[in-house]
């Protein structure tokens, strides 16, 4: 009798053409989705140094994380494809660094974070400020230069600031000393924290970089140096440009651990042991994310140059940290298709109207270009290009719309 029942259910699944095995037991359970609560998989291995253990291999993710993850991945990707549209309407000017490719790096990191840590990152950082608390709506219109945008238009696309997020920043790795500064306050401080200073590994070779490994390790502050390899430091290969591309050995006495920033829950699963470290008292861990960028470094740059457009695909195809995902959690059964398409569909909906409001909303008026310089002003007036011209200063509020 069973058997004839799996027969039947085979012959049903297969006149009706399902695409997954949820959808099968959708119909057969009477429109009862029988969703696994969670499930588990196994990452590619951890690479250490000098660290006697590290991040288990085998992850585990609910129904409630996989769908919270799939759309930060997915929301973060559509941010990225808007802002391109704008850049190449001539509607976002100056710059504007893209994380197409990379977004299993900012959403495995901010999943394993507490309310007490801090993030500070690079000028790739449109993805990490909507995961820090700026909805869409805020990132878009800051790259148009509008007043609804999170710095109210004045910082543009590298400099977007939230809560515990002390922004992306434009200068080549000087966000790093910066973030061992954030780390060290969070020790003086004793709350717990820890600091996450991102760069990559075109900025891997500056000479902060290793004066700030020293004086935090001299002082044991819980910062976690993360290297995003995406490979490429604008137009050179990582090959190329440094002597060793193990960038989690980069740190020498500081221990070190590899990831493969493709797998947002390999990529969780070393945060949350990074964190442990840190507020342990062992001091600071250099990470190294192995990611890819399918963009060019800049809108300005195609990307095609110095690669191939068959090397770029082949990630597409073979790595995408959304589309390997998304099929893990539909063949584990924890989601439908439907409950990603309906999720899909939400979100193209929030960033198409974002879009819609970054192209349409005011700029800030004349006034407010020097308002809000200090949090408290000790003088009514700001120095402007010459001593004779001084602009007024103005507390308007908070410039950060969260």
């Amino acid at each position: 009798m069973m058997a004839n029942c799996v027969k039947n259910i085979g012959r049903e699944a297969s006149r009706r053409n399902f695409a997954t095995w949820n959808e099968i037991f959708s119909v057969f359970s009477g429109g009862r989705n029988n969703y696994a609560t969670e499930a588990s998989f196994e990452t590619k291995p951890f690479r250490l140094h000098k660290l006697d253990s590290g991040p288990s291999t085998k992850v585990s993710v609910t129904r409630e994380d996989a769908l919270n993850i799939y759309k930060k991945l997915h929301t973060i990707r559509r941010i990225e494809t808007a802002a391109g549209n704008l850049y190449k309407e001539k509607i976002v000017r100056g710059f504007c660094h893209l994380y197409s490719g990379q977004e299993a790096c900012a959403v495995g990191m901010t999943a394993a974070l507490r309310p007490q840590d801090s993030v500070i990152t690079a000028y790739r950082a449109h993805g990490w400020t909507y995961l820090m608390g700026i909805p869409p709506v805020g990132v878009l219109s800051e790259l148009t230069g509008r007043q609804s945008g999170n710095a109210r238009g004045k910082g543009g696309s590298m400099h977007m600031y939230a809560k515990n997020f002390y922004g992306g920043n434009g200068i080549v790795g000087a966000q790093v000393p910066l973030g061992a500064g954030i780390a060290f306050a969070h020790k003086y401080r004793g709350d717990g924290g820890v600091c996450l200073a991102l760069y990559g590994d075109g900025a891997a070779n500056q000479g902060q970089i290793f004066e700030v490994y020293n004086m935090s390790k001299l002082w044991d502050v819980p910062c976690i140096f993360i290297c995003e390899n995406n490979q490429y430091g604008m137009g050179t290969s990582a090959d190329r440009a440094a002597a060793n591309t193990e960038y989690y050995t980069r740190g020498d006495y500081i221990p070190g651990i590899w990831v493969d920033g493709m797998d947002v829950l390999a990529v969780r699963e070393a945060m949350r042991f990074a964190i442990n470290y840190c507020t342990s008292g062992k001091g600071p861990l250099v990470m190294e994310t192995m990611t890819y960028r399918y963009s060019g470094h800049s809108m300005s740059d195609p990307g095609t140059s110095y690669r191939t457009r068959e090397e770029i695909q082949e990630v597409r195809q073979t790595r995408d940290p959304i589309t390997g995902f998304k099929e893990r959690i539909l063949n584990a059964n924890l989601v439908s298709a439907d409950d990603l398409k309906q999720l899909e569909s939400e979100i193209k909906k929030e960033v198409d109207e974002a879009v819609k409001v970054a192209k349409s909303d005011k700029e800030i008026d004349d006034h407010e270009l020097s308002a809000d310089i200090y949090a408290n002003c000790l003088e009514n007036e700001i120095r402007s290009i010459t001593p004779f011209t001084p602009l007024k200063h103005s507390r308007i509020g908070p410039a950060v719309n969260a």
